[in-house]
């Protein structure tokens, strides 16, 4: 028999008591002392990551140990799906601060096994009400701002951020414990501390000239004017106090009241320092932006692929439907019959054509008249089969589809050409929870940039996104993606549950700005059509056409790839993206579901450092 949240809630009601008696989380005045220092022992947490878990009762994949023990807490506990992925997620905002955090916004997609039904909350910023389209037009020069440093590192990039409603809707929703309950394990993880690893003191090295622009981000993120050193401990006493704030008055604490004052008052004037010389401009945000903004319940995104149901974020993320086309086009082949070399040309055209349908059609969906139906039709994606030469690849960029028109007969029309600049930053984090009663979240979450718009609400322990540059720059009335005031800007992330029979067979999702389509497109060809496990198909080195004249590849796809595929006409780049050297595409998480409850949580075993996957049970 389904369970029912009834049933769960009573269940809760003794993972609350075990959760109170986790060390008074909540219990005492908030700690205003400094956030960095003391030896690696000082901290108990452990900083061992392991990449694949197998096992049974829940299972939990994210970037990092602290949040996949967080989830793993409260699965023990009796907690739903949604419960461990509000916990983790507010510890990723401790551990992974410049990728994620209250100060950003993100998609949640969630499979209920009570209903057998797929759901979705749009945390996505928005932008704020006295937004001008000219915002990002210098108005000095009349020219639009450099994308670096001035629009990354400034007030005008900052949206609305939407995570804490985000956070409270799904425990609204699927959940069975309060927000209050939620935060404890973050708290205890931000009070306490964790061990600073390479990863996070090369993120801090990378953005140190931004971070040294405003007093609040260099007193936290560079204390004695350095990054914090690997195996020191890193503690944000002003998150753990903003988080008390948060369990104690729920998510109107946050977008209303002292702490919203504050919020609006970093982007309108943020707290420079005096010996910088970046520019910042100021942003729009207001308070009552802030109390206007509400978490959308919306329907996923759906497309048949083998003999599978995959679903997705429908816009104001551009995830759903772009993963899905793409799935559409290649439905029509049959890439387990190819050579890899053959069935990669297929998947890297099928990207190109799906996001030159992406840059045409979507946008935030209460702005712009979006054809997510069309977008996701299989006749649309036979149709746009048409256009891939198995023998060559087509010159970038191709002209989107005719949504208008079309009857999935070849040859298939072209309509305009279209010039889709990418703005999307690499950074951002995603986490894949199970339960034991099969519920499934897959959640992406960010502040956009590494390291967001750099600006930390002074005293609050958080920074603010960047993710307003997420927006064409320049303003085009026939753009689905200008600015205007309200707006959502459009988004790649790509939460992902795909069920086979109506079960759950896979969840999975990935950061990497608008590499996260590809990312997960290849994870699910890799996985689906080349016969890969699920850890093999996450460490696959990776490429990304995003209908541009040239493939981003990492160098292992190079080396593994790169001849047969520039001899079919692709031109192949090394990637690295402008803010790092990082050369990695994706950092991707993943459950998969086998036979008699057995789950199988895989995290990347290198990039981003490794992530970790966690069971509640492991197997024998």
């Amino acid at each position: 028999m389904p369970h029912t949240h009834l049933g769960r809630r009573w269940i809760a009601l003794g993972a609350t008591l075990l959760l109170g008696l986790a060390g008074g989380a909540l219990a005492g005045p908030a700690y205003a002392g400094p956030a960095y220092g003391g030896p690696a022992h000082a901290g108990p947490r452990a900083t061992e990551k392991t990449p694949t878990a197998t096992g049974y009762g829940g299972a939990v994949s994210s970037v990092d140990p602290d949040a996949s023990a967080a989830a793993i807490e409260v699965l023990r506990k009796g907690g739903t799906a949604a419960d461990a992925a509000v916990a983790a997620a507010a510890t990723l905002g401790v551990t992974e601060p410049y990728s994620a955090g209250i100060g950003g916004g993100g998609y949640f997609v969630y499979y209920d096994a009570s209903t057998g039904s797929v759901g979705t909350i749009d945390g996505r910023e928005t932008a704020p009400a006295a937004m001008p389209r000219d915002a990002f037009i210098d108005p000095a020069t009349g020219a639009p701002y450099r994308f670096t440093p001035e629009l990354v590192t400034s007030g005008v990039s900052v949206g609305v951020p939407g995570t804490p409603a985000t956070w409270e809707r799904a425990l609204e929703r699927w959940g069975t414990l309060s927000l209050r309950e939620a935060l404890k394990p973050a708290i205890k993880v931000a009070t306490r501390g964790f061990v600073v690893d390479e990863t996070f003191r090369q993120q801090t090295l990378d953005n140190r000239v931004r971070f040294e622009a405003f007093t609040s981000t260099r007193e936290l993120f560079l204390p004695g004017g350095d990054a914090p050193a690997v195996g020191s401990v890193f503690r944000n006493h002003d998150l753990a106090a903003t988080y008390r704030l948060l369990a104690q008055h729920g998510a109107e604490a946050f977008y209303t009241g002292d702490l919203a004052d504050e919020i609006a008052a970093a982007v309108q004037a943020p707290p420079v320092s005096p010996d910088t010389t970046l520019p910042v401009p100021v942003g729009h945000l207001t308070s009552d932006d802030l109390a206007a903004y509400v978490a959308l319940d919306q329907d996923p995104t759906h497309v048949a692929y083998r003999d599978l149901d995959v679903y997705g974020m429908a816009p104001s993320s551009s995830g759903g439907t772009t993963v899905g086309e793409a799935l559409n086009i290649l439905q029509t082949f049959d890439l387990s019959a190819m050579s890899t070399p053959d069935a990669l040309h297929h998947y890297l055209e099928a990207s190109a054509l799906a996001f030159a349908d992406r840059g045409a059609y979507v946008g935030d969906p209460a702005f712009v008249d979006v054809p997510t139906a069309a977008l996701t039709d299989p006749a649309f994606g036979a149709e746009r089969a048409c256009a891939i030469d198995p023998l060559h690849a087509s010159a970038k960029p191709v002209p989107a589809g005719d949504i208008a028109s079309y009857d999935g007969v070849c040859p298939a029309e072209a309509a305009v050409e279209t010039s889709d600049t990418d703005t999307e930053n690499v950074s951002t984090t995603n986490l894949t929870v199970a339960d034991r009663w099969g519920d499934v979240a897959e959640y992406t979450l960010t502040i956009e940039q590494t390291g967001g718009s750099g600006i930390t609400v002074p005293g609050r322990g958080f920074l603010l996104n960047n993710e307003l540059t997420d927006f064409s720059t320049v303003y085009n009335a026939d753009d689905p993606n200008r600015i205007e005031p309200g707006k959502r800007p459009r988004s790649s992330m790509s939460p992902t549950i795909v069920l086979k029979d109506g079960e759950p067979f896979l969840a999975l999702g990935s950061p990497g700005g608008s590499t996260i389509i590809t990312t997960v497109l290849q994870t699910l060809v890799n996985r689906i059509d080349l016969g890969m496990t699920l850890p093999e198909a996450l460490a696959a080195p990776r490429a990304s056409q995003r209908n541009t004249a040239s493939v981003t590849a990492e160098p292992e796809f190079l080396t593994a790839h790169g001849a047969p595929l520039q001899a079919l006409g692709h031109t192949l780049v090394p990637s690295g993206d402008a803010f790092t050297s990082a050369a990695e595409i994706g950092a991707a998480t993943a459950i998969e579901f086998g036979p008699d409850g057995r789950m199988t949580a895989a995290a990347e075993p290198v990039r981003r450092g490794g992530g970790s996957a966690m069971v509640l049970t492991p197997a024998d």
